[in-house]
């Protein structure tokens, strides 16, 4: 049966702004209480997405959730009506105001780890939300997440759902940011690479927090019940963490054959990717197409510049499928090699233009012996204020035919659907959002009127139950 992996990312809310919740995050602690602007974050999610759509790609919407979320407030001791509990919260403690204003369900790359049903072994996609227990406005994603997948995600035919795992710091589990799968193709299994910050070796970072753990990598390993023979873990470099590198998607990118990563991503680098290598050469499904796998030198690119551009948090995609080299946008840069079938396209975020060694390791990877054969630059400046790239607002599922014919058909992008979420956007999104914004008892209306059209216009009525 036909495979593809399909993107499906997360729409930003109406309530992006910039707290500076993350520690560790450090595009979002620099641009702390600034002012932002939902609606153009929003229209530059969306292109983003409609862009992949014209690349030929199926390409998924997954709703906000709903904000403020008035109930965190209200366990965190506020009591009243929503504008009272709102009005108090600003008053008093601003900060859970604005964690639970977050519009961080936008990244979708930690909702969930999803793994494909050929790599499981009762033949279904096997779904588990991430606790996201290191910060607070991210924690509170999480149920949300889970009801908001299985909806999308409802034939239990093909789908299965999983608990999160508990929460308690030992599990800390950050999704599929965290996780890499790698295959000869999408249609057979895979290799996964799951990568945690703190295990029980004590090297941990000293500065901001190690996010995901060796016990939750484990735990979810027995969940879907991967083949040990297919799993690889790896530990995050510490000294990457303390300069940035919060997930791994922030230090390494891979898609179907084909890794790139920094070379200080890891602990033990050199281990890890013999490892690779080794369960990769044993699958029998993989002797025909090698792994492969390049480094980018820190001579090359630093760590610094890696988490100040964003490279490792662009997007492989393939152009193998439906796209021509033809197809590929008037910004697109090509290089003159590998343009056969198995040739791959970088989506880059635009803040790589600015970079100097950016450019210079796109220009080394260009001119290498890899996939890649495109690169294209993307502005989502709003969402990378944040801290968040291309990667970081699309979780990966590889579907099969059946698989994709099972998901709920609202949610998938077409020339229709795509016209109406951005007159959605200019209808119902702020152009400008800051602290002081967060509480006017007004905001809440708006964003609770703009979700109820939203849910007629992806059909899932009923996912937003709360009222102002």
């Amino acid at each position: 049966m036909h495979y593809q992996e399909v993107n499906f990312d997360g729409l930003i809310g109406p309530s992006h702004n910039y707290a500076g919740l993350s520690p560790g995050n450090i595009a979002s602690d620099q641009h702390r209480g600034r002012v932002a602007s939902p609606r153009q974050a929003a229209l530059q999610g969306l292109e983003k997405m409609w862009r992949l759509v014209q690349l030929g790609q199926v390409q998924g919407v997954l709703p906000p959730a709903p904000r403020p979320a008035v109930e965190t407030l209200q366990r965190l001791g506020f009591s009243g009506s929503t504008p009272e509990i709102i009005g108090q919260a600003y008053k008093k403690a601003p900060h859970l105001l604005a964690a639970c204003y977050s519009a961080s369900t936008m990244w979708a790359a930690n909702a969930a780890t999803v793994s494909a049903s050929r790599d499981c072994p009762d033949g279904r996609v096997h779904f588990t939300p991430a606790n996201l227990i290191t910060t607070l406005h991210r924690t509170i994603e999480t149920d949300y997440s889970a009801a908001m997948l299985k909806r999308i995600f409802n034939n239990p035919d093909h789908f299965c759902h999983h608990p999160p795992l508990p929460c308690q710091a030992d599990y800390a589990d950050e999704g599929a940011a965290n996780h890499t799968r790698l295959c000869p193709s999408h249609d057979q299994p895979g290799l996964s690479l799951l990568v945690y910050g703190r295990g029980n070796d004590h090297q941990l970072p000293k500065i901001y927090p190690a996010r995901q753990t060796h016990a939750a990598c484990e735990a979810l390993v027995r969940q879907h019940q991967l083949s040990s023979d297919h799993v690889v873990i790896a530990q995050q470099n510490p000294d990457a963490i303390d300069q940035g590198v919060f997930h791994h998607d922030v230090i390494g990118v891979g898609h179907r054959n084909f890794l790139m990563l920094h070379a200080e991503a890891f602990v033990n680098q050199r281990q890890v990717l013999q490892q690779l290598q080794q369960q990769w050469q044993q699958s029998t499904h993989s002797r025909d197409e090698p792994l492969i796998i390049t480094e980018i030198s820190p001579q090359l690119l630093s760590v610094k510049e890696a988490v100040s551009s964003y490279l490792f948090n662009s997007q492989l995609i393939s152009l193998s499928t439906q796209a021509r080299p033809d197809q590929l946008s008037e910004y697109s840069i090509r290089a003159p090699h590998n343009t056969d079938e198995q040739s791959m396209l970088l989506l880059a975020p635009s803040n790589c233009l600015a970079s100097s060694e950016a450019q210079h390791a796109i220009d080394w990877l260009m001119a290498g012996d890899n996939p890649v054969s495109a690169v294209e630059y993307i502005d989502l400046t709003q969402s990378m204020n944040n801290g968040g790239g291309p990667a970081c607002l699309r979780l990966r599922v590889p579907l099969s035919r059946a698989e994709q014919n099972a998901v709920h058909p609202g949610i998938i992008l077409d020339y229709t659907l795509y016209n109406r979420l951005k007159n959605w956007i200019n209808k119902h999104y702020r152009e400008q959002l800051n602290a002081e914004d967060l509480a006017d008892p007004c905001l809440p209306v708006e964003i609770q009127a703009a979700l109820d059209e939203l849910t007629e216009i992806l059909v899932l009525p009923g996912l937003y139950p709360f009222q102002v």
